[in-house]
């Protein structure tokens, strides 16, 4: 009989002839559909209408932390418990479980950084008819009807959102099959149980369908011992048109209506080559959607990590501009609605209500839930050199001469799997990089760094001491009989551990200690890839679903196993420094809280336009629910970029938070001095423009850590109010003062890009030029431009002496560029620590407020406790919009008084200050006079 081995190699052929190639685009039939999803086509064939759910008032407990009540479905008379909870923050959690199921159904762990602080419920009203309970501000309150089940929250007479009142709550209990030997003495017991004798009665007129205890996709058989187990839940979301969020898609910022296709499908999956502007699920998936208009911003986070599907249609879909005008011109009075359905495979509904009102409070309100982006060391902000692969040590130094050789900084070079011994990860090629702590010394010297591949499958080799300790340790996932589950993957047959278990993680993480992972140094950080996870040969690519973790199968964890192989790893990295050193890792599969661990990135795009384009709005999605640090591959993965095309996403990926190029093994080389000197030269601008900006992006990830703000965020999230900034994708924010409309169009003479805000200014970052905000502005474009704009009423500060690598530049002097609005005080932020260690959280570190009001330029301590110093300074002081002074006065903290020299330039009202002086960390004012 053959080996497995054997079996697989023509598949392993296959896979390989599918990924070299490099011209296949994604092959639908490998990906499920929701009428291939057994439970999506079951549930999505319920229609809307009178829901057989039933609030049992009289068993209701209110507690001063929740409130409890049976709900009852009159067709089956399965009992479920509903659990109401009023958070501290403006948010309500809603559970419903069984009342009595089978066996404990799964609740997702570990993606909660506590368990939410809750505040009292009180009992407003309450008849025969439903109960009004009190959400603390005296207009806002949940009223809970009884028939069928429906729970509306409100404040004044608005309804803010509705659940179950389009009637689509369902809950598939747990059951036994039918047609097996079930244990005599359960059955005595459930005999007993009257309430049980009528649920078996009413399971025996229940139609079993296609799919409820065995679904077959492709060659694949999914056996499901507990049978049928979805849950679904319909909300809706009166006077709202605009939804967000739920990553990952390959689609528009402003989340589409699904009635005439498929559900938005969030499942992580390893998908080739994936196509754009459709609901198809990628490598991540993050359940939680945001819902805005003028008035409100709220949120739902659908806490389920099982295959989940997202219905999403609208009243006002479909309708032309003329039609809406018509609308109004008749006097319509339906208001528009969004209507949302979660539908999820197995485990509890538990969701979490964000009610804002703002889009701060609503990513405040998350970021309670699941924490804030971790902060990241400030050289992972900089640049990043990648592709499959370098072919060994000598290719390593000599791409990174040829970045000096061309004045090009960068911060990161990375070694994908090739420099591995064999696919065998924590090992190097001992041929090709024969001495890999020489290889990183050689970086170290040059204060640069190295990112190396750790995939979470693992060779099955009885000589690789990975596999064979995580095997006698009993860490692998279990197939359904019980062994060690095997797939296919790069190094062949692979085993997969189990991160869900604690005893996995803590030691996998002792594995990145630097006597542990042989030629590891300080300055070598991780990539985790194909950790959805990954499997060529399983279904879908990814692992079968009745798979065991422990007790649970594979099905209920599936979209967490990327968020726990990075929070590992992360862990690691912090453990081999003694809790010194902040992490880097990056990782293609995420779930909610995968913020906390590191980056993510777009996974395997391709070099075309579109796929260029779709970078913004997939980071902008990541963002607003988290994820700050997000980019896309730089050039495109997969195919080779013309040079217009390669120049332009440099200039986008400076000004997105993951800034990398990667390329497929398979694609020409592409360092970024291969394409003449004159690309040359616009990919240098770029990503010196990058380098110019990091004190900027550092402040803002600070900034993010502390509040949940997305870095790179749309414009309606600073522009609320603003219908204009609602779909915007093309064009987005840096912080809340930069703006910025990449070129994304190929041949393009110019962009047309909105500037928001009646009463903001915005100045030309390059000319300097000024634009009254409220407009749209037609801005022609060269090879060389970068369409960036400073919003009046700001202070950026920049670092303009570039060198080789970010940490070169940590002692050199800043610019402050002040952008005027007459109309408001100009400020802005800046923060200095030492750029890679924990000790910020010690309070050692610099953050001052830079402001501008009355001819007065100010530095004042926005941490007074803190204990840091920087012998960096201010050497130069661009003023946009000013006015000529007379004279100019520095006076620092010990009264010193001095004279400034200046030039102005009337044509642009540009007043430059010129070599101040001061250090960067002490009070100081600037007045003009």
């Amino acid at each position: 009989m053959a080996t497995f081995t054997e079996r697989m190699a023509p598949f392993l052929v296959f896979w390989l002839a599918v990924c070299l190639s490099g011209t296949w685009a994604v092959d639908r039939g490998n990906f499920k559909t929701c009428d291939q999803s057994a439970f999506c086509k079951r549930q999505r064939a319920l229609k809307h209408g009178e829901s057989p759910y039933r609030a049992l008032l009289e068993t209701m407990e209110l507690t001063n932390t929740r409130l409890t009540l049976q709900l009852i479905n009159d067709n089956n008379k399965v009992r479920l418990l509903l659990e109401l909870y009023r958070l501290q923050g403006n948010m309500t959690r809603v559970k419903i479980n069984e009342l009595k199921p089978l066996k404990p159904r799964y609740e997702v762990p570990d993606v909660l950084i506590r368990e939410p602080p809750t505040e009292p419920l009180s009992l407003l009203s309450q008849d025969e008819n439903g109960v009004v309970l009190s959400l603390g501000a005296e207009s806002q309150r949940v009223i809970l009807s009884a028939r069928p089940f429906r729970l509306d929250i409100m404040e004044g007479s608005d309804v803010v959102m509705s659940l179950n009142s389009r009637g689509l709550l369902a809950f598939e209990h747990l059951r036994m099959r039918k047609d097996t030997q079930a244990d005599p003495e359960a059955e005595k017991k459930d005999e007993a149980d009257p309430a049980n004798q009528a649920e078996a009665a009413k399971e025996e007129e229940e139609k079993v369908e296609d799919g409820m205890w065995e679904e077959t996709f492709k060659s694949h058989t999914d056996g499901k011992p507990n049978g049928p187990s979805a849950v679904s839940l319909d909300f809706s979301l009166p006077g709202v048109e605009h939804v967000y969020g739920i990553p990952e898609h390959a689609d528009t910022l402003r989340l589409k209506t699904t009635d005439n296709g498929d559900p938005y499908r969030l499942y992580n999956l390893d998908v080739f080559q994936y196509e754009l502007y459709n609901p198809m699920a990628l490598y991540g998936a993050v359940p939680v959607m945001l819902a805005h208009n003028a008035q409100r911003t709220t949120g739902i986070f659908w806490l389920n990590a099982a295959e989940t599907w997202v219905d999403i249609s609208s009243n006002t879909a479909g309708k032309t501009v003329f039609g809406k005008m018509l609308d109004y011109v008749q006097g319509s009075s339906e208001t528009p609605q969004t209507d949302v359905r979660w539908i999820s495979e197995s485990g509890i509904i538990d969701v979490f209500i964000m009610l804002g009102p703002t889009p701060k409070d609503v990513f405040s309100q998350y970021a309670s839930l699941t924490g804030t982006q971790a902060f990241p060391p400030l050289s992972a902000l900089a640049y990043h050199q990648c592709r499959w692969n370098y072919n060994d040590q000598e290719d390593v130094q000599s791409v990174d001469a040829g970045f000096d050789k061309h004045d090009i900084p960068y911060d990161f070079i990375w070694l994908d799997i090739e420099h591995t011994d064999g696919k065998r990860y924590f090992t190097w090629d001992p041929h090709k990089f024969a001495t890999p702590k020489e290889m990183l010394q050689g970086l170290q010297d040059k204060k640069r760094k190295m990112v190396a591949i750790v995939d979470p499958h693992i060779k099955v080799d009885s000589n690789y001491k990975i596999h064979t300790e995580i095997q006698s340790r009993g860490f692998y996932i279990k197939n359904k009989d019980g062994g060690d589950y095997e797939g296919w993957c790069w190094p062949g047959s692979a085993g997969y551990p189990d991160f869900t278990r604690a005893d996995m993680r803590t030691w996998w993480a002792s594995m990145f200690a630097y006597d542990q992972y042989e030629g590891s140094m300080e300055n070598l950080y991780t990539w985790n890839d194909m950790n959805e996870p990954s499997v060529f040969n399983g279904p879908e690519v990814t692992m079968h679903k009745d798979a065991m973790h422990g007790a649970w199968e594979h099905r209920d964890v599936h979209n967490m196993y990327g968020f726990y192989v990075q929070m590992a790893t992360a862990e690691g990295l912090i453990q081999r420094s003694g809790g010194v050193e902040r992490p880097f890792v990056l990782t293609r599969a995420f779930f909610a809280g995968s913020q906390r661990y590191g980056a993510v990135w777009t996974g395997d795009n391709a070099a075309e336009w579109d796929h260029l384009k779709i970078s913004i709005p997939m980071c902008l999605s990541l963002g607003l629910v988290g994820i700050s640090f997000c980019g896309a591959d730089v050039g495109g993965f997969f195919k080779s970029p013309n040079t217009e095309l390669l120049v332009r996403w440099y200039q986008t990926g400076a000004y997105q938070p993951f800034f990398r190029a990667h390329a497929h093994l398979d694609t020409p080389r592409r360092e970024p001095w291969l394409f003449g000197p004159e690309n040359t030269a616009l990919i240098r601008d770029a990503v010196r423009q990058r380098y110019t900006l990091l004190p900027y992006w550092y402040q803002q990830f600070y900034n993010t850590k502390k509040t949940g703000d997305p870095v790179m965020r749309p414009l309606w999230v600073e522009y609320p109010q603003d219908p204009a900034t609602f779909a915007l994708d093309d064009e987005f924010l840096i912080g809340r003062d930069l703006l910025v409309h990449p070129v994304t169009e190929e041949g393009a003479r110019g962009v047309t890009a909105y500037l928001p805000g009646k009463d903001e200014v915005w100045f030309d970052v390059q000319t300097f030029q000024k634009h009254n905000g409220a407009q749209n502005l037609y801005v022609p474009v060269t090879m060389s431009s970068i369409p960036v704009f400073q919003r009046g009423g700001s202070i950026i500060p920049r670092k303009l002496r570039v060198r080789r690598s970010s940490t070169c530049m940590e002692h050199d002097p800043y610019t402050l560029y002040v952008a005027l609005n007459p109309q408001r005080t100009a400020q802005g932020e800046l923060y200095v620590d030492d750029g890679h260690t924990f000790n910020f959280e010690k309070k050692e570190f610099i953050h001052r407020r830079l402001s501008f009001a009355n001819n007065v330029l100010s530095s004042v301590n926005l941490a007074p406790d803190s204990q840091f110093s920087t012998s960096s300074w201010v050497e130069r002081i661009l003023i946009l919009g000013a006015s000529k002074p007379s004279k100019v006065t520095l006076k620092t903290a010990d009264g010193h008084e001095s004279q400034l020299e200046f030039d102005f330039d009337a044509s642009m009202s540009v007043l430059t200050l010129r070599k101040p002086g001061m250090n960067a960390g002490v009070d100081w004012t600037v007045m003009l006079q």
